[in-house]
């Protein structure tokens, strides 16, 4: 007979805790939330000091009355639900269910999932923290009273089934914002001059600095021609060699927001995706003879504090597998942020720096190992040394006109031995080397190149951009990034395309009678403010009725304006240039929950639809009839089928092009990697650049 019940969220966390607490305890999963609003009405009485009215989820009613039953069987209840404001909400709603006292000794909490974590809290269990339940509270009964406010607007007066977010619909509006950005952009003139320059037959690159040794910044063809007149013969003077020995330092662990953008850069991962997996390494992996282990501490956090006892394990397997000097000295520089951190819990990390990916890859899916690989390589290398470089930076001078060359090699690697942080352009960073170049010297001109260049429109938003614009700005925090990417894709009010972000029609429509009616909703201060309002909430220093009630004044009049003087729009459907092959009637585009789509204006009488192609101009090398269409996936992604489908099922994510092979003779595509596009056979090794 079990004398005690532990409640989490997931069964795979049930599983894992069981393991590790004995046959005295009962471990079961409550599925997450089991009480929340009701989605057929608002459920908050705003006269009633915004009283919530909470009801059984739908289809929760078996998994409470499991959880009931066990509970009359135990002498106590612990509620181990995740260690944040809505893990501790779940307590919080569990305890009513079940009839337990919130004051007493019931709550769990733990970071990670290793045997000494979990027995480590129920050493010391702790009543219900109702700051962090009353700040949950505030998020939900605010959501909720945007959303059931503004949304049965934008019904009445645009469209059935739209609906408005406080936090998406902020980041709805950046991408929208940038979008514009990038249609106003009008690009600038500008030229660079490279020079290939040898020294005793050994190569090098330099640019174009300036004249008499002031930087100059070339905007037009007959300045090119200007600089390109003044220089007399191939040889050029070394006018001075400066060398610098530079220190740089390792980044910090992850945080949430930070392991997203890492995931994106160099695995290819949605936020979502990164989520669901670091959820499945924090809940447990079964790693054989060890059993069910939990290989990463919490992950939605914005600290990048670790602890002292992952400190010292990092150190010291630093110390045996690299040698000491490639331990840290001293602290880890951390930056100071105006925002304040959850701090309660650590960085996102390896619960044990000794479980090394290469040991438990063979109990890990691809994806799985790939991201505990990431987040094991961050950790070791935030504790390793910094990476020593050599610089060097030479002046080239010839009748005052100066190119100037920089190198650079890595003297002492330090953390680089082990990891070294993505960028968003994909570069990967190598030695420049540069000759053994000394002041006073010449060196000859091989070739120099003038190229003509335009300013680039700023990129539009990916994933990971935009969670940092996101981050930044004070937008949401932690546990709501991936959840607010996710719904604003699935009201179709933005699409991926190319993994960027573009705003639709309707997200554009939207937002505009939100910005009219409700400004302050899309404003990003507005919105930082109210993040951190909900912060002062879970440290006490605010109590969130009156937040709420602050808020509700300004924003019932605004609904009331806007029921009354919001005008109807209409929506009118495109007409598409083609006739319904069914019924004769004209097609129109339509927009739909993945973009835009053909459908016949005789609906709904015709059902008929199609999703919009375009030719590129390529016979089927499948069929040889069909022409090859390019088309959408519903993760927006983009492919290529022929148009003849499903007679013929030919398809490709890599472009086909109207050549063949010339030593197979077999299809030829175009493939898109982080260096560039190459032309590439399916069937053979021929490769070759693309135009």
């Amino acid at each position: 007979m079990a004398d005690y019940l532990v409640i989490v969220e997931s069964p795979a966390k049930a599983k894992t805790i069981g393991k590790y607490l004995g046959k005295k305890y009962i471990v079961k999963a409550s599925m997450g939330h089991v009480r929340d609003l009701p989605r057929s009405q608002m459920g908050v009485d705003v006269q009633k000091e915004f009283d919530p009215k909470y009801i059984t989820i739908r289809g929760k009613g078996p998994v409470l009355k499991e959880l009931k039953t066990a509970a009359k069987k135990v002498k106590k209840i612990y509620l181990a639900a995740d260690p944040d404001r809505e893990g501790e909400a779940i307590a919080w709603h569990l305890a009513h269910s079940l009839n337990i006292d919130e004051n007493s000794d019931c709550r769990v909490v733990f970071n990670e999932i290793t045997k000494q974590a979990i027995k480590d809290a129920f050493k010391t269990p702790r009543p219900i923290n109702m700051d962090l339940v009353d700040a949950q509270q505030a998020r939900r009964i605010l959501d909720r009273l945007v959303g059931y406010n503004i949304s049965p607007i934008l019904w009445k007066k645009v469209k059935k089934g739209l609906s408005a977010g406080r936090v998406q619909s902020v980041a709805v509006k950046m991408i929208i914002d940038r979008e514009k950005e990038i249609q106003a952009f009008v690009p600038e003139e500008y030229w660079s001059i490279e020079g290939e320059f040898t020294l005793q037959k050994e190569g090098f690159d330099a640019k174009f600095y300036g004249i008499d040794s002031k930087k100059v910044e070339l905007k037009s063809e007959s300045e090119v021609k200007d600089v390109l007149a003044r220089i007399k013969g191939d040889s050029f003077a070394i006018q001075s060699v400066k060398k610098k020995e530079r220190k740089r330092n390792p980044v910090a662990p992850f945080t949430t927001s930070s392991l997203q953008q890492e995931a994106a850069r160099k695995l290819n991962f949605r936020a979502k995706k990164t989520m669901m997996l670091a959820q499945q390494l924090y809940e447990g992996i079964d790693i054989g003879k060890e059993g069910t282990v939990g290989l990463i501490t919490y992950m939605r956090t914005d600290s990048t504090r670790i602890s002292d006892t992952a400190k010292e394990e990092a150190k010291a397997y630093i110390e045996q597998t690299y040698g000491k000097e490639y331990t840290r000295q001293g602290e880890r520089a951390t930056k100071k942020s105006d925002k304040k951190t959850q701090d309660a819990h650590e960085a996102i990390r390896p619960t044990s720096v000794e479980k090394d990916p290469k040991i438990v890859k063979q109990f890990l899916s691809r994806d799985q190992f790939r991201l505990y690989k990431l987040i094991w390589e961050r950790l070791v290398a935030s504790e390793m040394a910094p990476a020593v470089m050599d610089t060097m930076t030479v002046d080239l001078e010839n009748s005052g006109v100066v190119f100037r060359a920089t190198g650079s090699k890595v003297k002492f690697p330090g953390f680089m031995k082990v990891y070294i942080e993505g960028n968003d352009d994909g570069k990967k960073e190598e030695d420049k080397l540069l000759p053994n170049l000394e002041e006073g010297g010449t060196v000859q001109k091989v070739e120099i190149t003038p190229n003509q260049h335009f300013t680039q429109p700023p990129p539009r938003y990916s994933e990971a951009r935009l969670v940092k614009t996101m981050e930044e700005l004070g937008i949401g925090r932690p546990s709501t990034f991936a959840p607010t990417l996710d719904t604003i894709q699935r009201r179709g009010y933005v699409a991926l395309d190319d993994k960027r972000f573009i705003p639709t029609e309707l997200g554009e429509i939207v937002i505009e009678l939100i910005s009219e009616f409700f400004s302050e909703i899309l404003d990003v201060e507005f919105t930082a403010n109210m993040e951190n309002d909900l912060d002062s909430i879970e440290e006490g220093q605010k109590n969130w009725i009156e937040i709420m009630d602050h808020f509700y004044k300004d924003f019932e009049k605004r609904v009331k304006h806007a029921e009354e003087e919001m005008k109807e729009v209409e929506i009118k459907d495109e007409p598409a240039g083609e006739d319904c092959e069914k019924c004769g009637h004209e097609m129109v585009y339509k927009m739909g929950r993945y973009g835009k789509f053909m459908a016949c204006s005789n609906f709904p009488d015709c059902r008929n639809t199609k999703a919009i192609v375009k030719d590129i101009g390529v016979k089927c090398p499948s069929c040889n009839e069909g022409n090859i269409v390019e088309r959408k996936s519903k993760k927006r992604r983009t492919f290529y089928g022929c148009d003849r489908y499903p007679e013929c099922e030919f398809v490709s994510w890599d472009k086909p092009i109207a050549r063949k092979c010339p030593k197979c003779q077999n299809m030829l595509v175009e493939k898109k990697t982080k260096k560039g596009t190459t032309v590439q056979c399916v069937s053979c090794d021929y490769k070759e650049e693309a135009n």
